[in-house]
């Protein structure tokens, strides 16, 4: 027989509750934002496991071993709420959403690959050809302008102006 007061009542306060799960929203968004940027191709193994490892490691941070689903709604309920109060403040104040969603960083400028911006997004030049290939580009002297997106897709202009395939999401939504 269920223990239905355990379930429904919290036995951690709401205030504690929300304010546990604040904190940890930002510093997992701050984590996420800095440390773990982009990575090209998507997400492999090791990234797979460093997001589980972080998200069991923040649990008990965020929760102080939570036993009601209550506690448990509150908790996802606050994390939504974080997510979506940075979009909205994202749109609505340029400084913020320049903080938020990092800037596009040039890989080719007029046909000539940008090696020092390569380097720092770690993106080799055979990780750049794949890309530009994918959208239908031989050669990366076709390409007038292309970037590295703050969400991780490459966007690329042509010299001749021909249209390219869609560009590639790198990242794998789960």
């Amino acid at each position: 027989m269920p223990d239905w007061q355990a379930m429904f009542i919290p036995q951690t306060t709401v205030f504690e509750v929300i304010v546990r799960g604040t904190i940890m929203y930002f510093v997992l968004f701050l984590i996420l934002r800095f440390f773990m940027k982009r990575q090209a191709g998507g997400l492999g193994i090791a990234d797979v496991l460093v997001i589980v490892l972080i998200a069991d490691a923040a649990q008990n941070g965020m929760a102080a071993d939570y036993k009601s689903v209550t506690e448990g709604i509150l908790l996802v309920l606050t994390i939504a709420f974080w997510d979506f109060a940075l979009d909205w403040l994202g749109y609505r104040f340029s400084a913020i959403g320049r903080f938020i969603q990092p800037p596009p960083v040039p890989l080719i400028e007029d046909g000539h690959m940008m090696q020092r911006n390569m380097r720092r997004e770690m993106i080799s030049r055979d990780e750049l050809m794949s890309q530009l290939r994918q959208q239908g580009i031989e050669d990366h002297r076709q390409v007038k302008r292309a970037c590295m997106e703050g969400n991780g897709n490459i966007s690329v202009v042509r010299f001749d102006g021909d249209e390219t395939a869609k560009p590639t999401d790198r990242n794998v939504a789960f």
